[in-house]
């Protein structure tokens, strides 16, 4: 088996308040190997745009505190000196965020943002060989006419536009590993689709590992092969977007998708909700975090209540529960 491109190994990160530390993520553990594409979900809360803004080292500051390893190639980012790490932004890692139109400077040109990203990395490259590499970067995402477009500044696009500029900027230097949090979030379904396919043909082109974050299950079945769940700083369910659909192994993640309506569904009810609300992260239930909103749990007893679960194999899955192996796997949706 090859060696993972991304490795994190049981990342804790706390944020100091007023009112206490706040523990957005708690002991998280996962791998990506090269040119594979996993998705992050959960309610928001859940701690998946924490752990992405961590692997690219942006939550850093004395109110922070960041526990684990985060290895890249073998190399882990929490060590590295702060410029060790700004030769890696950009270059080797690139994050597509959620907001384009707030992940742009609205006083350069697009032409000027695109040059810039690419000459951090390359600081040889001449004004003509930066501008050519700009308008080859628009064209590749689809920008029509890039040579005039390439002046432009943000505020002349519309939202799924600046999004192909977001995506052109992240891309310019061919990364290994592209981090792409909720980039489909402000536009509407066709905008939505056609950054989909931007994303997938352009990490075919650059052979690029992807992760995606995103409370959208439509968007995960899309173009990712591997789902992780989280729910309260915690990776509560593994699995192949294919099992996890057809067969969840998690009380959180049947709740979800119960969540939400597919065409292909024989259902004909209203949507189902997940009962109750998310803990507080400064005030973490005891035991399974999931217990409050969980139907299953008072099968289970005090368990539930006293022990916090640990990813164990379950089918093809892992899973964060205690319940039995022939509990949770009839938990599954399977035609039904």
């Amino acid at each position: 088996m090859t060696v993972p491109l991304l490795s994190v190994r049981d990342l804790r990160v706390t944020f100091g308040t007023r009112d206490g530390d706040v523990c957005a993520v708690q002991g998280v553990s996962f791998d990506v190997r090269e040119g594979e594409t996993i998705a992050i979900v959960g309610e928001s809360g859940s701690g998946k745009s924490v752990t992405a803004n961590s692997l690219m080292r942006l939550n850093f500051g004395s109110d922070v505190r960041i526990e684990g390893q985060i290895l890249l190639n073998g190399r882990d980012i929490l060590v590295m000196s702060e410029e060790e790490v700004r030769q890696l932004r950009g270059n080797e890692m690139a994050m597509i965020f959620q907001d384009p139109l707030t992940a742009l400077n609205p006083f350069y040109t697009i032409g000027n943002q695109i040059a810039e990203a690419y000459s951090i990395h390359h600081p040889n490259t001449s004004k003509r060989e930066l501008r050519e590499i700009a308008l080859q970067s628009l064209h590749k995402v689809g920008i029509p006419e890039p040579g005039k477009r390439v002046d432009q500044y943000p505020h002349e696009f519309s939202g799924g536009m600046r999004q192909r500029i977001v995506i052109a900027i992240a891309l310019v230097n061919s990364p290994k590993l592209l981090i792409a949090d909720e980039p489909t979030t402000a536009l509407d379904v066709t905008v939505q689709a056609q950054i989909l396919d931007l994303i997938a043909e352009m990490q075919q082109e650059h052979g690029s590992a992807v992760i995606l974050i995103t409370h959208d299950l439509g968007v995960v079945a899309e173009i990712t092969q591997r789902l992780l769940v989280m729910y309260a700083g915690n990776i509560v369910e593994e699995a192949l977007v294919t099992d996890a659909f057809a067969r969840p192994t998690h009380p959180y993640t049947q709740g979800l998708l119960r969540s939400v309506k597919s065409l292909e569904s024989q259902r004909h009810n209203q949507l189902e909700p997940i009962p109750g609300i998310p803990p507080s992260l400064i005030n973490m239930p005891s035991g399974c975090a999931f217990h409050p909103r969980c139907s299953y749990a008072h099968q289970l007893g005090d368990r539930c209540v006293q022990q916090r679960p640990l990813l164990r194999e379950v089918g093809a899955s892992r899973t964060a529960c205690h319940a039995t192996d022939d509990v949770l796997l009839s938990l599954g949706l399977g035609d039904s």
